[in-house]
């Protein structure tokens, strides 16, 4: 926490003038009004004067920062805490209700990809094979079925981190049809897969599905639905208005979502398709188009105590971990981080439920001596207003990961101000390609958590939250900005 009361002994008698002087100036430039205003007055800054930077050192300045933000409009009634950590000295060098339990929103995924790095590695990839069971005649014809074995890809034909889309993986199918010699297909295509399907009840506790006309959803099969596009028809009567009602329906238990209205166009994305489903129908209309019959139907097989004997046709391989990875912290991707979840919950636990993928990221962070003081991890990818942290906590967390193999890895999945991902838009001013960071958005939450390279070329970490803000979203990022440039000073 910081003390301010010790400035009034270390700071020259000219510099507590200069704070009183200042101090009306603060009020002016940190206001909410002062961030609506077109103004061309050339008011000093309270933490960027030459004068303040001569005496006061860069802890002192991020400290006042600070001091000033706790009276500012925007964040006097909210809930916050921030913290500046060495991972040298392992000592905290600057913070503000560090221990607070907050809201973390998406830096959620910090948490949830690198359990999934820990415990799977970053060259870990998904195999969605193509295999046939009976034998293949003279003519060409397979007596016998075709199988599509997936393995939970969550990228399955997504293009996302550099997946195929189903038209490439099902022209790679043909082509190994076509190798081994096979026309026709009297028997069916079998989807063998048991991963992501059953167990799903409810959502998690408290998960946010739409939010300023921003719909959200987690992993999960669309079921019946065609997931061609990745989309999902809402339910309507005639043409969308502001002035009618609208319903969303969940695919995982029917629930129903209210909202007041929705500005689109009557289209919402869904996330993750019923791939293999998908693959296997996308498939066998190919094959038919190809001239290569298929006598029977697309059908799951999700046990199979007695397996026939197959062969292997083509086999998919997704991109590594480590790319899946890079494209969900960019991106802040729900549905793959959900995806990560259930993963290693069936790595571990042999369940492909979340409820397993909790307990198995819970129990990594324990063992790995993270503070559980304040930590609720309710979902892998910080929809849920339930999930809790304390800065402190993800502070220390991502000083632990610099020590380990694949922290390169981590580091570089993180968006970097001014240049990637979520943060292209933050830092492009000070502190452009010196902030590495996990970004979090709900509304009325702004995250903000990872590493930063001084301009002494020092790695520090730090992590930022603020709950039930006043204003706007980027009136937020401009202080969280603000609070941050002389920390790279440090």
């Amino acid at each position: 926490m910081v003390n301010f009361r010790k400035y009034i002994s270390s700071v020259a008698v000219l510099a507590s003038g200069f704070f009183l002087a200042q101090s009306t100036v603060s009020t002016v430039l940190y206001s909410q009004a002062y961030d609506n205003q077109k103004t061309n007055l050339n008011l000093p800054s309270p933490i960027t004067s030459v004068v303040e930077k001569t005496i006061l050192s860069a802890k002192e300045l991020v400290d006042i920062n600070v001091n000033t933000l706790v009276s500012d409009p925007v964040l006097k009634n909210a809930s916050w805490g921030f913290v500046v950590y060495d991972p040298k000295t392992k000592k905290v060098i600057s913070s503000y209700n560090e221990n607070t339990p907050l809201v973390p929103a998406s830096t959620t995924k910090l948490l949830t990809t690198e359990t999934a790095l820990n415990l799977l590695g970053e060259n870990y990839r998904w195999m969605t094979q193509l295999e046939y069971s009976g034998s293949i005649d003279e003519n060409g014809v397979l007596n016998g079925n075709l199988y599509v074995v997936g393995s939970g890809d969550p990228s399955l034909g997504t293009n996302k981190g550099g997946a195929l889309s189903y038209r490439e993986i099902v022209s790679d199918f043909l082509s190994g049809i076509s190798h081994e010699g096979i026309k026709r297909v009297n028997g069916d295509i079998i989807i063998q897969t048991a991963l992501f399907k059953g167990n799903i009840s409810r959502l998690p506790e408290n998960v946010v599905w739409l939010e300023n006309n921003n719909y959200y959803l987690p992993v999960g099969t669309t079921r019946e639905i065609n997931p061609a596009n990745e989309k999902l028809i809402v339910k309507k009567s005639g043409n969308f208005s502001t002035e009618k009602k609208y319903f969303y329906v969940s695919p995982y238990a029917n629930q129903m979502v209210y909202a007041d209205k929705y500005e689109g166009d009557g289209v919402l994305t869904t996330k993750l398709p019923d791939a293999p489903a998908y693959l296997a129908n996308t498939l066998r209309a190919t094959m038919v188009k190809s001239g290569i019959a298929v006598s029977g139907k697309v059908t799951p097989k999700m046990t199979d105590p007695m397996p026939e004997s197959r062969k292997l046709i083509s086999a998919y391989k997704s991109p590594t971990l480590s790319d899946i990875i890079y494209y969900t912290n960019q991106h802040s991707d729900n549905s793959l981080a959900e995806a990560l979840l259930k993963t290693v919950g069936f790595q571990k636990l042999g369940d492909q439920t979340s409820e397993s993928g909790r307990i198995v990221v819970t129990t990594h962070l324990k063992e790995n001596a993270f503070d559980i003081n304040g930590l609720n991890y309710m979902d892998g990818s910080g929809l849920s207003r339930s999930n809790t942290v304390t800065p402190i906590s993800q502070a220390k967390f991502l000083t632990s990961l610099m020590d380990e193999k694949y922290y390169k890895a981590y580091l570089t999945s993180l968006p970097v101000g001014g240049q990637s991902g979520t943060l292209k838009r933050m830092f492009i001013g000070t502190g452009n390609g010196q902030i590495f960071a996990k970004t979090g958005t709900l509304n009325k939450v702004k995250t903000l958590a990872g590493y930063m390279k001084t301009n002494s070329g020092k790695t520090l970490v730090f992590s930022l939250m603020v709950n039930n803000y006043a204003g706007s979203v980027d009136m937020v990022k401009k202080r969280m900005e603000r609070l941050l440039e002389p920390a790279l000073d440090l």
